[in-house]
């Protein structure tokens, strides 16, 4: 299950970095992206949790979905910016991107060094 968080970790990412440059480059985020970067970090929150609750996870897990969990909150934060067709802060974009990496490295380590 763990490897599955994170497939579904790195591809949201990918759309989050897609997102990012946008946003730094001053064009317009397309919703469509904007929900598929939610969906797929959402979908990794929820295996990732059901991996935690069943016993299958390490440690490290417990803080990737802690870190994953306030990138979250941030995502949130973010969108409700979207909807509102308001400019995206770059400071909370910049905290979101960074609390994110540092959700996927613990679930890296705790996913392919076991600890």
């Amino acid at each position: 299950m763990l490897t599955l968080a994170v497939g579904l970790f790195a591809v949201a990412a990918v759309g989050g970095i897609t997102l990012a440059v946008l946003h730094f480059g001053k064009k317009n985020l397309p919703l469509p992206l904007a929900l598929l970067h939610g969906l797929l970090g959402a979908s990794g929150l929820v295996v990732l949790l059901l991996a935690i609750l069943h016993g299958g996870a390490p440690a490290k897990a417990t803080y990737a979905i802690l870190l994953f969990a306030v990138a979250a909150l941030g995502g949130f934060y973010l969108f409700s910016f979207h909807l509102r067709k308001k400019p995206l802060p770059s400071a909370v974009v910049i905290v979101h991107a960074l609390v994110a990496v540092a959700g996927f490295a613990c679930l890296l380590v705790a996913t392919f060094m076991g600890i």
